[in-house]
């Protein structure tokens, strides 16, 4: 049996803090790589994934014999000539380099290094995306930090277009909150959502979906005007508005529905919710079924909602995706899903009763009932 290497040693290890201060030293030799790899490598094996990139970054800074923008200067020419010979196989780059940006953030982030720090970003985003050090920047020299944010979205490079989107996010996940408000990103996105590289859309869809969270108008809003621009990608366009929507969707929000064609008030009729098993262990496989049936044809959105019977507190439903279909009058369709009842990093399957609704359109159907046991 192959041993599961967990993501924070695959980031960052023994040999990749190695590689660090041999690329420092090869361009200044005065830096003293072994004593960076034996102080960062005393703590490294007990921390975790973020921690592990801040002592690494306060490593370079306790040894590297220069500070500011010299020391910039040393980090960016310490970089292989390009990503890929730097080894790099996809576009969010090498953990290897996620330090670097870190280091930017936490000793570089002053006035008089400011323009030099936010270029180095620029540069090493290419390596390791650099949205979460940016954000740092935007709270503490938001005027000036938008400024090269601006300039970023029109930059050659997809990956750093990317970073305008993707650092202006208003809750990028485990990344510090932004003080700007949630819409002040919307033109990067309008400089943006016409992008060639999926790896720039996806990343604008995000960042509506962020914002739908506070302002689902203003998303449905944006959508709109971008919708009329003649010079739109048909087929790009719709990713971007159904990704920008799935939250709202789930949500059964009718004003998202209606944008992206499924109309909310279509009349729909759907059998009981049968469920094979009603006893299930967390691990084993959900397997239900249902029949629909519509008076008229109409393209139909379908997902299928779990909640817990007996909540207290906060919701802890989830909604999942189901199937996008038209359906035809007089012709059932049948749904049918087998879901794995298996626990995620935001939601766990204890023991309980719980309930399962066919949603189609925004309109909430007939319920199942099933029981996890011990």
């Amino acid at each position: 049996m192959v041993e599961k290497v967990l993501v924070k040693d695959r980031a960052l290890n023994a040999e990749r803090i190695a590689r660090i201060g041999r690329e420092v030293r090869s361009v200044l030799p005065t830096f003293a790589a072994e004593n960076f790899v034996a102080d960062v490598m005393a703590d490294l094996p007990r921390l975790e994934l973020k921690a592990r990139i801040a002592r690494t970054a306060k490593g370079l800074h306790d040894h590297l014999p220069v500070t500011g923008a010299a020391a910039l200067d040393v980090l960016q020419r310490s970089l292989p000539p390009t990503p890929q010979a730097a080894g790099i196989t996809n576009d969010f780059g090498l953990h290897l380099y996620s330090p670097h940006s870190d280091y930017v953030a936490r000793y570089c982030r002053t006035g008089e290094d400011l323009d030099q720090a936010l270029d180095a970003l620029r540069r090493f985003t290419c390596y390791f995306s650099a949205e979460d050090a940016v954000r740092y920047f935007l709270n503490d020299f938001p005027e000036q930090t938008m400024k090269a944010v601006q300039a970023w979205a029109r930059d050659n490079d997809y990956r750093v277009r990317r970073l305008a989107s993707e650092s202006t996010r208003p809750t990028l996940p485990w990344s510090p909150r932004l003080s700007l408000p949630p819409e002040a990103g919307l033109p990067v996105l309008d400089q943006l959502y016409l992008d060639e590289s999926r790896y720039v859309t996806r990343s604008v869809a995000n960042h509506l979906r962020d914002i739908s969270a506070t302002d689902g108008d203003l998303v449905i809003a944006t959508l709109t005007r971008w919708k009329s621009d003649r010079r739109l990608r048909v087929k790009e366009f719709d990713f971007v508005a159904r990704e920008a929507l799935k939250a709202a969707l789930r949500k059964g929000w009718s004003p998202a529905y209606e944008f992206l064609g499924y109309p909310s008030d279509i009349r729909v009729e759907i059998s009981l919710v049968n469920i094979q098993r009603i006893d299930l262990r967390a691990g084993e496989t959900l397997e239900f079924s249902a029949e629909l049936l519509v008076d008229e044809t109409a393209p139909l959105h379908v997902s299928y909602a779990i909640s817990p019977t007996a909540q207290r507190g906060p919701r802890r439903e989830k909604v999942y995706f189901l199937n996008r279909l038209t359906a035809k009058p007089g012709q059932p369709v049948t749904l049918c899903k087998k879901h794995p009842l298996r626990s995620t990093g935001t939601a766990a399957v204890k023991p309980g009763a719980f309930t399962l609704q066919i949603q189609v359109n925004g309109q909430r159907f007939t319920a199942g009932q099933f029981q996890v046991v011990q």
